[in-house]
């Protein structure tokens, strides 16, 4: 799978970028959302989010769902370096996962 935002920015740049916002920022967590290229639902406006480090996926679902206006009968997956977090996970639960996976 084709990533825009991995394409348009190194690895050096990201973690540069990362590692800024996290010296601005250490309650949160900089999180980039795209949809996958096959998908049929409609794009986000905005690709970079600080999420709280303890906001749960279930509740970052539930902000991506409303940005998305997608309706509840229609199915959203999200992953993590190609792994299905639980929904129970807080997101610096998830920033740790994504370091060691």
């Amino acid at each position: 799978m084709k990533w825009i935002f991995k394409e348009e920015h190194s690895l050096e740049s990201r973690c540069h970028e990362s590692a800024k916002i996290r010296s601005k920022y250490p309650d949160r967590i900089p999180v980039v959302v795209e949809k996958a290229p096959k998908s049929s639902i409609q794009d986000i406006d905005k690709r970079k989010f600080l999420v709280p480090s303890d906001l749960t996926v279930a509740q970052f679902m539930y902000i991506i769902r409303k940005r998305i206006q997608l309706p509840p009968e229609k199915a959203m997956f999200l992953f993590v370096n190609k792994v299905l977090p639980t929904t129970r996970f807080v997101s610096s639960e998830l920033h740790i996962l994504i370091y060691y996976i």
